[in-house]
């Protein structure tokens, strides 16, 4: 018999309906949502979206680890990825994710509900000045009107208002009316009665089709290499240029590649005959020009101290050799815009949308120059060969004491410069590698070679937070696009205990494949190699800057449900990072300080 009683309805059920199966009508596939009260329209409706299956939904505890999820699926697919909270102070824990957003030009969408207008600044409850609270970091931002109306058909004006600002929203979450992707943020107020049964309309609505994913901006068209945009707090949109800056031939090149550069700067450097200073967060640390030991050869006179131009993509962040180079007012900088603020190191930086290299021989004893420097500055991590003549002496007493040198290198315990090639050589182009900010990423980019792998950095604002989160929903991206491998984070021990929240995750929800390389030496050693180390006393920089840490990573690691191993040579570490990945592992590596 059909049930014919009235329906139990609700403005704000309603006006969350439109806004959320908008946003999936356009693409969104993910959303990240914390639990609250105000949000529970928005909640449910996500829920309703899952078990239809239009979306997967991503359930977390903690605000923050919510946000850098949505920043990791973001990363991962290059789609917008929504996530929703409730008010007060739910909403300021996104604002670390969304500063990265921004500055790294990654589109998320930022879905806060709140109270009613009325309800502002009269000391209610959970309540605060949410309009504008992401503004300096947002493409674009609304605070919505509060849903009045109940809509039994899906045809009010209120229905096609959302519609319209969802797709409004969605686009400029993709850079349009910018030049780059980037986050977006609707606050969405909301009424009592805060929950209701779904709309008829909405229950009638077909599944979503998949959506197409669109074009990195980043590509190479014949010798046009074009630039990923991106517009700074306080900068108007740009209009792109109509002819491409064109590099000429002559002055002493090198191209940079920074953080999330991309293939396209390896392109350019080859298409050049320039060298190719790519950080190893860059994507473009590979092919014939990727200069090793950059840094000694930057400070080199007569290779860094006679460059004439430099070329740069993406955002360098991880060596003071390379900022002091596009520093200096005598060399020609040429930065292909970005998605933050744009380069402008020396004050005379060029922005450029697109690049073409102009025809012509290119100076072939430039780069033999640096391609030798840099042959000469690699370091070789390979440990050394067995003694084969000596294991099969004769010489009983020489058999003995290559065995011994044998089993000494086997027992060696690791360093950093082990830890980060164990984990180099175990990353192929079907895995994902992150790198925390931590004092491993710097010794990565100082030792290793070229590599082309899948690499993810928070190098927007190059900070410690979020990095497991950021990590976990890069795993599940990948996941969820078919990619078949794991997703590896290299990270150390300071950076994994501001992160341990994104430890959790709810029964039932699917399991990433993710392992997190922790290098344990106890605190924060990367402020041993700076300046502070020279003039402050132990006792001092021990307290406020090593802060020293003794936490029991494996009981953490058992609490939250995660495979647990503590390697110390780097025989036990390659096979640990080798075995199957069936689910989440934390491994533990202690290094000295």
């Amino acid at each position: 018999m059909t049930d014919r009683s009235p329906r139990v309805s609700s403005p704000a059920t309603d006006a969350a309906a439109a806004l959320l199966g908008e946003l999936v009508s356009l693409g969104l596939r993910h959303i990240v949502l914390s639990p609250g009260s105000r949000s529970q329209a928005l909640a449910l409706v996500a829920a309703r979206l899952e078990a239809r299956g239009d979306v997967r939904l991503h359930v977390r505890i903690d605000e923050r680890v919510a946000g850098f999820t949505a920043l990791g699926l973001a990363r991962e697919t290059q789609m917008p990825v929504a996530v929703v909270c409730t008010s007060g102070t739910a909403a300021a824990n996104l604002l670390p994710a969304a500063l990265e957003a921004h500055h790294a030009g990654v589109p998320v969408m930022i879905l806060t509900a709140d109270r009613p207008p009325e309800l502002r600044g009269v000391g209610a409850n959970q309540t605060t000045r949410q309009p504008g609270m992401f503004a300096p970091s947002t493409r674009w931002e609304a605070d919505l009107p509060v849903p009045e109306e109940v809509d039994d058909v899906g045809d009010s004006s209120s229905t096609a208002m959302l519609r319209a600002l969802a797709g409004e929203a969605f686009a400029a979450a993709l850079g349009a009316g910018t030049r780059a992707a980037g986050p977006v943020h609707l606050n969405v107020p909301y009424r009592e009665p805060l929950g209701g049964q779904l709309p008829p309309w909405f229950e009638r609505a077909e599944t979503a089709p998949e959506p197409e994913v669109p074009a990195d901006a980043e590509v190479v068209s014949g010798a046009l290499y074009q630039g990923g945009g991106g517009i700074g707090e306080a900068d108007q949109p740009a209009e792109p240029q109509d002819e491409p800056f064109i590099l000429e031939r002559g002055p002493r090149t090198v191209v940079v590649a920074g953080a999330d550069a991309g293939p396209d700067a390896e392109a350019l450097a080859f298409e050049g005959g320039w060298p190719l200073v790519a950080e190893i967060v860059s994507g473009a640390r590979f092919g014939r020009q990727a200069v090793r030991g950059y840094r000694t050869l930057l400070r080199d006179a007569e290779l860094g101290g006679r460059i004439e131009r430099a070329v740069v993509w993406g955002h360098p962040t991880l060596s003071r050799e390379v900022t002091a180079l596009l520093s200096r007012p005598e060399v020609e900088v040429v930065a292909l815009r970005g998605p933050g603020e744009p380069l402008n190191l020396n004050g005379l930086t060029i922005a450029a949308d697109t690049v073409r290299v102009a025809t012509g021989e290119p100076d072939r004893s430039w780069l033999g120059a640096w391609l030798r420097a840099s042959a000469a500055a690699s370091v070789d991590l390979d440990p050394p060969a067995p003694d084969t003549a000596a294991l099969s002496s004769s010489d009983s007493a020489e058999r003995l004491a290559a065995v011994a040198a044998e089993l000494a290198a086997v027992r060696r315990p690791l360093d950093r410069e082990g830890l980060v090639d164990a984990v180099w050589r175990a990353t192929w182009p079907h895995d994902r590698l992150m790198f925390g900010s931590s004092r491993l990423v710097r010794v990565a980019d100082d030792v290793l070679a070229g590599k082309k792998v899948p690499v993810h950095a928070n190098r927007g604002l190059a900070g410690i937070d979020g990095t497991i989160a950021t990590a976990t929903g890069v795993a599940l991206g990948s996941q969820a696009g078919g990619a078949p491998g794991v997703t590896r984070v290299l990270l150390g021990d300071l950076a994994f205990l501001h992160d341990i929240g994104a430890l959790a995750l709810p029964p039932g929800e699917d399991e990433p494949r993710l392992q997190v390389v922790v290098g344990n030496d106890g605190g924060g050693t990367i402020f041993d190699g700076l300046e502070v180390a020279a003039v402050a006393s132990p006792a001092d920089m021990d307290r406020v800057l090593y802060t020293p840490q003794a936490v029991g990573l494996e009981h953490l690691a058992r609490a939250f449900g995660w495979e647990y191993a503590r390697v110390t040579t780097r025989a036990a570490l390659d096979q640990a990072l080798t075995a199957p990945v069936v689910g989440r592992q934390l491994i533990e590596v202690p290094l000295s300080r």
